[in-house]
C-alpha cells in the first residue's frame, strides 16, 4: 500500500463528497431525482473515460464480455440502486442529515469486506465503528425534524448498496485501476437507469406507478430544469463531485484498503453539516453537534493506529 498517495485521495474525496448533499439539495426542486442521477453519472463517466482508457492500458487489460458484466453489476449497485435512493433521500431530508446517515456506510463496508473478501477487522476499527454508530444514533434520535421517515429509509437503503458497491469494486481496482472501475460502473449504470426511464413512459407502467403513489418514477423527463443559472452547479455535480469524488475514493481504496478509504465517511459528517450551515443555512442542532464530536473521535481511533502501523512497517 502507498499510504501517502492514499491519504491525498482520501482528503480529496472527503472534500468533494462533503459538498455533495449541499449541491444536490440546491437543485433538488429543479430536476426529477431519477433524471438527475442518470445524467450526472453519465456525464461523470464521460469525463473519466480518457483516464479510464489510460488506466486499462497501464494494467494491460481490455474490455471483455466478462468485464462489461462486472461493470454493469457495479453500476446496478451504485447508480441504479444506491444513488437513486440517495437522491430521493436528499429530496425528503435535510442535506446535513443525509450526509451523516450516508456516512454510516463504513459499518457495512467492514462487514461486507469481512464476509466477501475476508479482510480482517482490527480492534481499533471495531472501536471506531461503535463510536460511529453511537454518533449517528445520537443525531437521528435527536434531530427527527431533519427529515421524513421516507427520507431516512431511502438514506439507509442507499448506504447498504453503496457499501456493497465499494467492497465489490475493490478487486476490480487492483485489476483495472480505480478510475476504470469508476468510469465503467458510471456508464453502465447510467445506461441501465436510462432503460428504466424509457420503461417509465410505457402507458400501463406509467399508470401503475402513478396509482401506487410513485409518480416520481413515471414519465421521467430528461430535459426539464435546465436554465443558464443552474448550469455551473450542475456541471460541478456531474464532473467534480460525481466524476472526481468517486474516482478519488476508488483510488484511495487502490492505494490503501476498503476500511481505510472509508475514513472519508468518518470525516464527512463533520465537514458536511458545516457546509450546509454556511451555504444552505441549515441549523446544526445540539444533537447533531454531539454526534459529530463522537464520530470525529471514531475517526481518530481508526486513523491514528493505521498511520502508526504503516510507519513501523517502513522502519522495519
Amino acid at each position: 500500500m502507498n499510504i501517502k498517495k492514499g491519504i491525498i485521495f482520501i482528503a480529496l474525496s472527503t472534500v468533494l463528497f462533503s459538498s455533495m448533499e449541499v449541491a444536490l439539495k440546491a437543485v433538488s426542486g429543479l430536476f426529477n431525482p431519477v433524471q438527475l442521477t442518470c445524467t450526472r453519472f453519465f456525464i461523470g463517466g464521460l469525463f473519466l473515460l480518457p483516464f479510464a482508457v489510460r488506466s486499462l492500458k497501464s494494467h494491460g487489460k481490455r474490455i471483455t464480455v466478462r468485464t462489461a458484466g462486472y461493470f454493469a453489476l457495479l453500476g446496478l449497485y451504485n447508480v441504479v440502486l444506491s444513488m437513486m435512493f440517495y437522491q430521493l433521500s436528499v429530496v425528503h431530508a435535510n442535506a446535513s442529515a443525509v450526509a451523516v446517515l450516508f456516512s454510516s456506510n463504513p459499518v457495512f463496508v467492514l462487514l461486507f469486506a469481512f464476509l466477501f473478501i475476508h479482510e480482517p477487522v482490527r480492534k481499533h476499527e471495531a472501536a471506531a465503528l461503535l463510536l460511529d454508530v453511537a454518533g449517528i444514533a445520537v443525531i437521528v434520535t435527536g434531530a427527527r425534524s431533519a427529515g421524513t421517515p421516507a427520507g431516512f429509509l431511502y438514506a439507509g437503503l442507499s448506504v447498504i448498496f453503496f457499501a456493497l458497491y465499494s467492497v465489490s469494486g475493490k478487486k476490480g481496482c487492483s485489476l483495472y485501476g480505480g478510475t476504470a472501475v469508476t468510469c465503467g460502473s458510471f456508464l453502465f449504470g447510467s445506461v441501465e437507469l436510462l432503460l428504466l426511464i424509457a420503461i417509465s413512459h410505457i402507458g400501463p407502467v406509467s399508470d401503475m406507478l402513478k396509482n401506487a403513489g410513485l409518480s416520481v418514477f413515471a414519465d421521467i423527463s430528461l430535459l426539464q430544469g435546465y436554465t443558464p443559472s443552474v448550469i455551473p452547479i450542475f456541471l460541478y455535480i456531474c464532473i467534480a463531485v460525481t466524476g472526481g469524488g468517486f474516482a478519488a475514493y476508488f483510488m484511495a481504496m487502490e492505494y490503501t484498503s476498503p476500511s481505510l478509504a472509508s475514513l472519508v465517511f468518518f470525516i464527512k459528517p463533520v465537514l458536511a453539516p458545516v457546509l450546509a450551515l454556511l451555504i444552505l443555512h441549515e441549523n446544526i442542532a445540539p444533537a447533531m453537534l454531539w454526534g459529530i464530536i463522537i464520530i470525529a473521535a471514531g475517526s481518530l481511533v481508526s486513523f491514528v493506529p493505521t498511520i502508526i502501523g504503516q510507519r513501523r512497517v517502513k522502519q522495519v
